[in-house]
């Protein structure tokens, strides 16, 4: 997707509102509306510190909103701000995902993955698609929008922890494996009530290709988004480049049968410098 000149540099913009959605996991919306689709991801500036990339929760044509884990220097700044602090955004960047009215499409959010799977929800309900929203993490005091999803007309939603404090003890994998094999029956009985039409994944990267590999094995059409360090965002510097492809430009949003010719996927990831790291 082009993204305008204008849009290529920061402007600042002053926080409207802060919610702490967890200990560690932070909101903030603003006033104003980048244009963003559910998928894309725009570029956070914290004058005097940096400039990282960030996925987008919501935007709606009057407010952004962004969800972030306090984990690394700078995003530990930012969850020090208070409402009317002043941050730098730039974009919309990458792809989004897709879909057709009506459908009924099935969510994978796995940690602060549920911030964009919930963007994509709203949006597509618009359409009147319904939604299976899957959402994980290791425990209940990490999950995300529960609430919010919950709150969507035509939204379903499951949970899964991996210590069994909250839903299903396990992975979320586990229970998009038994909505795929429940599809897969249906279909060859000849009924396509309630079957799955696409699937959308955001989440660690382990996840994401176990939900590759469910995808191809039931033969259901998948998005996945492949999370890299941006840094210029408009494909440039090459920092986010799997096999030849930009991150920033061509992603972060693929088509699950792209996804699986990348040998990198599932294997590793580049930190700030370019540097290879195993998953």
């Amino acid at each position: 997707m082009h993204t305008p000149q204008q849009n290529r540099l920061p402007k600042t913009y002053r926080i409207s509102a802060v919610t702490r959605e967890t200990e560690l996991v932070t909101s903030f919306t603003f006033a104003v509306s980048l244009g963003a689709k559910p998928g894309q991801f725009i570029m956070v500036w914290l004058p005097g510190s940096d400039e990282i990339p960030m996925s987008v929760a919501l935007d709606d044509g009057k407010k952004l909103q962004i969800t972030f884990f306090a984990v690394g220097d700078t995003t530990k700044k930012l969850a020090t701000l208070k409402k009317g602090d002043l941050v730098g955004l730039r974009g919309p960047f990458g792809t989004h995902y897709e879909w057709k009215p009506e459908q009924h499409l099935a969510l994978v959010a796995g940690g602060y993955g549920a911030a964009p799977m919930y963007f994509a929800a709203v949006e597509a309900a618009k359409d009147g698609c319904s939604i299976t929203a899957i959402v994980g993490a290791r425990s209940k005091t990490h999950l995300l929008y529960l609430d919010a999803f919950a709150g969507l007309s035509g939204t379903t939603l499951s949970v899964a922890t991996d210590d069994g404090s909250q839903g299903h003890k396990g992975y979320n994998v586990d229970l998009l494996r038994e909505l795929l094999e429940s599809r897969t029956l249906r279909l060859r009985s000849g009924s396509t009530a309630h079957a799955v039409d696409q699937v959308f994944a955001c989440g660690p990267e382990r996840m994401l290709v176990a939900v590759s590999d469910l995808c191809a094995e039931h033969k259901v059409v998948c998005q996945l988004s492949l999370e890299r360090y941006m840094k210029c965002g408009y494909g440039l510097c090459g920092n986010c480049v799997i096999n030849g492809v930009r991150m920033c430009v061509d992603g972060p949003v693929m088509r699950n049968e792209i996804a699986r010719t990348f040998t990198e996927f599932g294997r590793y990831h580049r930190d700030g410098l370019g540097k290879k790291h195993s998953l």
